[in-house]
């Protein structure tokens, strides 16, 4: 395993998510990934789909080297609708199932009032560390 659960003793365990990870290995950094396919059209305008597809975009940038859903230690998700974030969930749990497992790195949510693409309704980066 290249990395590790950091979860303080009597803290209850966060659901979705790590509260840290502890990792070693090479590192690989991925710009915001929005809901638009290899050509650059968007694949739907709600939040789910856009998701599903920033997140199977991660999940291709990393196969470029040889890196897995699994080797993803912190996500950072900017969305333009809170409320739609939170009214999405379990569609949205069901959607980043099916693209990353069971995995559930350490992760933080922000609401922006808007992101560089007009069409894009999420927007998520992602920090990969792979085994040497």
């Amino acid at each position: 395993m290249s990395h590790r659960t950091l979860q303080p003793d009597g803290w209850a365990r966060p659901r979705g998510y790590a509260n840290g990870i502890v990792a070693r290995g090479r590192t690989i950094f991925l710009a915001g990934q929005i809901g638009w396919d290899a050509e650059q059209r968007f694949v739907g305008r709600d939040l789910v789909t856009q998701a599903k597809q920033a997140l199977q975009n991660i999940v291709a940038i990393l196969a470029e080297d040889g890196a897995k859903p699994e080797h993803i230690v912190r996500l950072t998700w900017y969305v333009t609708d809170r409320a739609a974030y939170l009214a999405a969930g379990a569609a949205l749990g069901a959607a980043y199932r099916d693209v990353m497992g069971k995995h559930f790195p350490a992760m933080t949510a922000v609401e922006v009032s808007s992101l560089m693409e007009a069409d894009a309704v999420v927007e998520i980066e992602a920090t990969a560390v792979v085994p040497e």
